[in-house]
């Protein structure tokens, strides 16, 4: 390990471990803690030039003032706000100076800019602190090599409308940290400043791949690291090329703003790889290997479990609830407690529909988690169903169970939960795997809406019964009477499986060509298709009342 890695996370560890402590300290005091975070924001929102967007804020109110008062909202209550304080520079959700604007995409929505304030900044920092802490307690291999912070990046047209960083995870950190964290990573943060995504996705690989002293490997999305991985067969030559003679070649020009590594090590395990994909190709790259960090619940289950098969020599931990919008959870010692020192938390129970302050929470409940934060956005409301799975002192420890905000084309109403539930149940094959469920709103060409499962496999030879898969599946669904009656009315066409070896990157790349964020999209259970589908999965129309499939 290096001399530059040694005092990085010695220094680093140092930091955050009054975060930890404090962190540890305040779990029996849940509520007094909240009560402080409350008074703390609404003394900073209180006199913003806010133009009405809700109701007068009195610096004064307690608890039950701020529930009783203001209305429960959603991004579209801050939109009109936010876009011309981000344009114009006037008006403003809170007495924080803004940083930078995020973008963020979700399953039905385009993008959404959400401003990044100081004190929002320094809430996050809170909880990664807290965060960063317990892992280098649990994981003390981690502090004897580099590390892979995901950076993600904007699709390709949008790169004109931000700051090139905008989307490293390191920004989230406070200066002081950022600079001793910088110390430890492999990839630099520069590599956002590519031409386009494909290239910052090459050099990410380069510099993965030529550092043998990786210990932590972390992104959101599973799936993301997945396709990085698939990349090394698409590009194999050019890496091998590349890490020999440590120069960028044909992409120079967009890279020329980094330094190319070279490793001939690296580039001798490439060229001698067989190129399928196996635990013994990423053992070879990164003996150190510690940690690796990613989704691992409702969806994201599925390729977690895929990720940690190739990755068998390195421990590994799920993400907790992080949402560009705030976070909400996060590892802890085994669990995923509420990050209580960071956000003010509200939760509506999903069967009674009463909001409740977190700590009057209850083992086994389900809610949904309404955020007040140092952005200026008040009881915002997640579209995430959570569970209440325990407590830690006072503070209720979550299981994410999925994305709540469901589809109604025709009347369905469906729900993400629900029909993860479904998909769990489904009798695939060995190989299969579910990437997701679309519903689109012209899913045969002729206008009608529609259901279709996309599976990826692991093998082309994998056997496919679609029309009996696809049967199960409009049956299953069919439990929820809406659907049914949608399905009869003639309303929705019946539900369809398409199935291939590379469905998972091809679905991703439609989405990239939605202009979703690369690295932040998380493959959910059940998504909006706006408009006809793409060509490629557009099947031939069936005739009513008859389940028809695919495979190809």
């Amino acid at each position: 390990m290096s001399l530059s890695h040694r005092i990085g996370h010695g220094l680093l560890r140092a930091l955050v471990t009054p975060t930890g402590r404090r962190f540890r300290a305040g779990l029996g005091d849940l509520e007094a803690v909240q009560r402080a975070n409350l008074s703390r924001l609404l003394s900073r929102v209180a006199g913003a030039h806010r133009d009405q967007v809700l109701p007068a804020v009195d610096r004064h109110w307690r608890w039950e003032d701020f529930a009783r008062a203001l209305p429960v909202t959603g991004y579209q209550d801050w939109q009109q706000v936010i876009e011309r304080q981000r344009r114009f520079g006037e008006g403003s959700l809170i007495r924080s100076p803004v940083a930078r604007y995020q973008p963020t995409s979700g399953s039905t929505s385009g993008v959404k800019w959400l401003p990044y304030t100081e004190m929002f900044l320094s809430q996050l920092n809170s909880a990664i602190g807290a965060w960063l802490h317990d892992l280098y307690r649990q994981y003390p291999r981690m502090a004897h090599g580099s590390h892979y912070w995901s950076v993600s990046w904007l699709p390709n047209d949008m790169r004109q409308q931000a700051d090139a960083h905008i989307n490293d995870d390191m920004k989230l950190l406070s200066s002081g940290r950022r600079l001793l964290a910088s110390l430890t990573q492999t990839a630099p943060e520069s590599i956002s400043l590519a031409h386009t995504s494909e290239d910052a996705q090459f050099a990410t690989l380069v510099y993965l791949v030529a550092d043998a002293q990786l210990s932590v490997m972390s992104v959101w999305s599973p799936s993301f690291a997945l396709t990085l991985f698939d990349r090394l067969f698409d590009w194999r030559d050019e890496l091998v090329d590349v890490l020999r003679r440590g120069a960028w070649g044909r992409r120079q020009a967009s890279l020329q703003h980094l330094p190319c590594p070279r490793s001939p090590r690296a580039a001798a395990v490439l060229y001698d790889w067989q190129g399928a994909p196996e635990p013994a190709l990423f053992a070879a790259l990164w003996p150190r290997l510690a940690l690796v960090s990613a989704w691992d619940t409702a969806a994201s289950t599925t390729w977690a479990d895929a990720l940690r098969a190739l990755l068998p020599h390195a421990d590994f931990q799920g993400k907790g609830l992080w949402a560009t919008e705030g976070v909400v959870t996060f590892p802890w010692q085994g669990h995923t407690p509420l990050a209580y020192q960071s956000h003010v938390y509200e939760f509506e129970d999903l069967d009674s529909g009463r909001i409740l302050p977190p700590w009057a929470l209850r083992e086994g409940q389900e809610v949904q988690p309404l955020l007040t934060t140092g952005s200026g956005m008040l009881r915002y409301r997640m579209q995430d169903r959570v569970r209440v799975s325990g407590h830690l002192g006072s503070v209720p420890c979550l299981t994410f169970l999925g994305r709540d905000d469901g589809v109604d084309m025709v009347g369905e109403k469906l729900s993400a939960v629900f029909v993860q539930q479904v998909l769990d149940a489904l009798p695939l094959a060995d190989g299969q795997r579910v990437v997701t469920l679309l519903a689109a709103q012209d899913c045969d060409g002729e206008g009608r809406a529609g259901y279709l499962l996309l599976l990826d496999s692991d093998r082309p030879d994998v056997p496919t019964d679609s029309a009996r898969l696809a049967a199960r599946l409009d049956e299953a669904l069919g439990q929820q009477f809406h659907y049914t009656l949608a399905r009869n009315l003639g309303q929705l066409a019946p539900a369809r499986v398409l199935c291939h070896r590379h469905m998972r990157e091809h679905y991703l790349g439609l989405c990239r060509d939605l202009g979703m964020i690369e690295g932040n999209i998380k493959i959910e259970p059940l998504r909006l298709w706006p408009g006809a589908l793409p060509a490629a999965l557009r099947l031939p129309a069936a005739r009513q009342g008859e389940v028809d499939s695919c495979a190809v």
